[in-house]
């Protein structure tokens, strides 16, 4: 894609050291590239991963009778590990292969709301275990729901495997949410138990939930049990008509732990789309299909094991909180944190990294980009020696931001990109201890995902944007849609665009180094004289302008049929006069006249997701006259307030024809 040199290339002491290169040799394979090729071909799919699974040490109740039925290249339909029965909380609670066994460390807890908090293996499994019977006694069974309004502390994760340990089915909204937003999704599920906090601290701010919660309770007819825990005001008593935390783990009695086998294919959890055009869709993931993708990519891809911290910077409603709790499969022990990345400053998520000795670390991209803008220089501020991996994830990572991190984290640092989604649970490209680090690029697609970049007319391309697919099943693709027993909103879903093949609604370019760029959403897409132009490409230019914090660009169709126009909308750092027509020179200097903008307006803030990403479509719709209710729902979005200049620029819009 024109980078003449890596920013980072793996020394072959790093390559040998790895659990991939073992992996990788074990199997006789000389390259990555030849092995992922023999991981995704339709002869021998199912073998790879019946190797994934003794290599990495699942935990069967009952092995397969058979690994992968069907056609091998059926998308959807393929049938994984059929009479095979295990149980995700088994696995995640299994104990390490480590010199410290049962009393090493599982579970780091950070918090700008309480102390810090550690747990043991051993004391990490009894608390699940008290939580699972106290889910009993609530009349919790195999199949049940239990939903939770919680944030990213030790109680939810012992919650979480709780829930799987008994077969029932797991929900999670962060607390940060309206109660408009749990209700879409929660209501849909129907839930018997939720489990909900009283507040948390975000920096020095003391956020109060006590109303939200009594009415997301109030909301959800079929709930038997609430559960209170009062985590902003600890030992505070409970509401009326709740059960408090201690009442739910009050049960001492020492028990071996027990986990309900369940079929490969059984639910684990429901998570949910982000519900920006509609409701969101209640995606369920299978205990089996999770188990093996997460370690795969836990261990082969990020390279993770007994011995290291793994971090994420995650709330508990975003698909990356349950990626990162599944570092308990690899043996490693996970790191969490609950509060504002940005409090007291810049510094804090190093700060938290640093203070656990995390090993790898994962964080959003964004953050990287504005670390980078606020000039800070994490390796003179903190010890990050024992930081070998860098994740980032959640919007492509601009080449600039990679190349700071080589330049103000670490040098021998591998900055691991990873795209995927919550409708897989995982990335379908991302990186490996044995691929060279690229700016601006993927380093590799990831083994057992059969990924291609298609054309619009369903051929595969290199060195030219198009389509992200999948072109093979892939054990952690959904079990299917809640409430969607037919599976047709599931297939409408991904399967429409391609016939027989997941279409991940990504714009991406597969290079002949067989990395990829993922270059913006299909359906945010730009069009300029017939020339798609992905938004990826303007907002690296664009926010990477010390003038510029925050950017958005959508392609306004022209009703007439003309060429329409690219807004280009942005959240100016300075009152400076001239930053327009800068940023136009910079995009005509560094991209080409293409990418010039037709507007370039300064709006107070972008709207995004509850995880954090851009309203690129529904921005679009309502400044093409949409109404704002039919274009999203409100309730999905982190900062609704974003939404007025919006209106309003759609309104002048309208008045001027």
């Amino acid at each position: 894609m024109g980078n003449s040199e890596p920013l980072w290339i793996p020394s072959e002491q790093r390559q040998r050291a790895s659990r991939i290169h073992r992996f990788l040799r074990s199997h006789g394979f000389e390259s990555y590239n030849e092995a992922w090729q023999w991981s995704v071909a339709p002869a021998h799919a199912g073998e790879f991963w019946r190797d994934v699974a003794d290599d990495l040490g699942v935990v069967w109740r009952r092995p397969p009778d058979a690994t992968l039925e069907a056609d091998p290249a059926a998308v959807p339909g393929a049938r994984w590990f059929r009479g095979a029965l295990l149980n995700y909380a088994e696995n995640a609670l299994h104990p390490p292969a480590t010199g410290g066994g049962a009393e090493a460390t599982a579970v780091i807890a950070l918090s700008q709301t309480r102390d810090r908090q550690e747990l043991t293996w051993s004391e990490l499994t009894a608390l699940v275990m008290r939580v699972r019977r106290g889910l009993v006694r609530a009349g919790v069974s195999k199949g049940d729901r239990v939903a939770a309004y919680m944030p990213n502390i030790p109680e939810t994760l012992a919650a979480m495997l709780a829930t799987a340990s008994i077969g029932a089915i797991w929900a999670c909204c962060a607390p940060e949410t309206g109660v408009a937003g749990v209700l879409d999704r929660f209501s849909q599920i129907e839930p018997k138990v939720l489990i909900g906090v009283d507040g948390y601290r975000f920096g020095t701010k003391e956020v109060s939930r006590l109303e939200q919660a009594l009415a997301i309770r109030d909301g959800l007819p079929t709930l038997r049990t609430a559960v209170w825990l009062p985590y902003l005001e600890a030992g505070a008593g409970r509401p009326a008509g709740w059960i408090s935390w201690d009442e739910l783990t009050g049960d001492e009695a020492d028990q071996n732990p027990e986990f309900e086998p369940v079929d490969f294919d059984h639910p684990l959890y429901v998570l949910f789309s982000s519900g920006t055009t509609g409701r969101p869709k209640p995606i369920v993931h299978g205990h089996g299909g999770i188990t093996l993708e997460h370690l795969k990519a836990l261990a082969l891809h990020f390279d993770i094991g007994p011995g290291d911290r793994f971090f994420w910077f995650t709330t508990t409603g975003w698909m990356m909180w349950n990626f990162c709790v599944s570092g308990l499969l690899a043996g490693a022990t996970v790191v969490m944190f609950d509060g504002d990345p940005s409090s007291p400053s810049m510094g804090a998520l190093w700060d938290v990294m640093s203070s656990t000795g995390t090993t790898c670390g994962g964080v959003g991209s964004g953050f990287l980009v504005a670390c980078q803008k606020a000039v800070i220089h994490p390796r003179e501020m903190f010890d990050l020696s024992r930081l070998k991996t860098l994740g980032a994830t959640g919007s492509p990572l601009p080449g600039s931001a990679a190349s700071w991190v080589y330049e103000d984290v670490g040098d021998d640092i591998l900055v691991a990109s990873f795209s995927g989604g919550t409708d897989v649970c995982t990335g379908f490209v991302g990186a490996s201890p044995l691929h060279p680090v690229w700016a601006g690029e993927i380093s590799c697609r990831c083994l057992g995902a059969s990924v291609e970049v298609f054309d619009d007319g369903g051929k595969p391309v290199v060195e030219e944007e198009g389509e992200l697919v999948l072109t093979a099943p892939l054990p952690s693709m959904p079990v299917g849609f809640w409430g969607d027993p037919a599976g047709e909103r599931y297939r409408a879903a991904y399967f429409e665009r391609f016939p027989g093949v997941w279409a991940h609604g990504d714009r991406a370019t597969l290079t002949r180094r067989g990395t990829v760029v993922i270059t913006g959403r299909s359906d945010g897409t730009l069009n300029r004289g017939g020339v798609r132009i992905g938004t990826a490409e303007l907002y690296e230019v664009v926010e990477a302008y010390p003038g510029v914090a925050d950017s958005l660009v959508v392609h306004l169709d022209d009703p007439a049929g003309g060429p329409g126009e690219i807004w280009l909308l942005v959240v100016a750092a300075t009152d400076a006069e001239g930053l327009e027509d800068e940023l136009k020179a910079a995009l005509r200097r560094d991209l080409s006249p293409r990418h010039v903008p037709d507007r370039v307006v300064r709006i107070p803030a972008v709207p995004r997701t509850l995880s954090g990403k851009k309203l690129e479509v529904p921005v679009k719709k309502i400044l093409a006259g949409t109404d704002p209710d039919d274009a999203l729902t409100v309730a999905s979005l982190a900062n609704p307030e974003s939404l007025e200049p919006i209106v309003a620029l759609a309104k002048a819009r309208a008045r001027a024809g």
